[in-house]
């Protein structure tokens, strides 16, 4: 567990950055560095901004932040894929699973969040 709270998607998306920061040393030493920053830079974005929907002052405020989240989740699985489709870029599959998982919580998320508002 991150810290004492127990919010099964903060923890997620924290695992999560801690293994994409593992995986984009493989397209850094196929020297495709471009690939690589955008995959740590979205990858880890998500569990950032799922932090700072924590702290949101307002509901609206919580579901454009949890957003946020959602479309970095979005692209990190398009740099995933090209990883995944690229010749000598053997990243562990696993991450896509575990994205996706994160995209249905964050979709539920936000569903949930809007239909309380109303």
């Amino acid at each position: 567990m991150i810290y004492n709270r127990k919010n099964i998607i903060v923890e997620k998306s924290f695992r999560f950055a801690l293994r994409i920061d593992v995986a984009c040393e493989i397209p850094e030493e196929k020297r495709k560095f471009i690939i690589g920053r955008q995959l740590l830079k979205s990858g880890t974005s998500i569990g950032a901004n799922i932090r700072e929907a924590q702290g949101a002052e307002t509901r609206a405020d919580f579901i454009h932040k949890i957003k946020i989240a959602f479309k970095e989740a979005e692209e990190t699985e398009y740099w995933l894929l090209i990883c995944f489709n690229s010749q000598n870029m053997q990243i562990n599959q696993n991450l896509l699973t575990e994205l996706i998982e994160q995209k249905k919580i964050l979709s539920k998320i936000i569903s949930t969040a809007k239909s309380s508002v109303r």
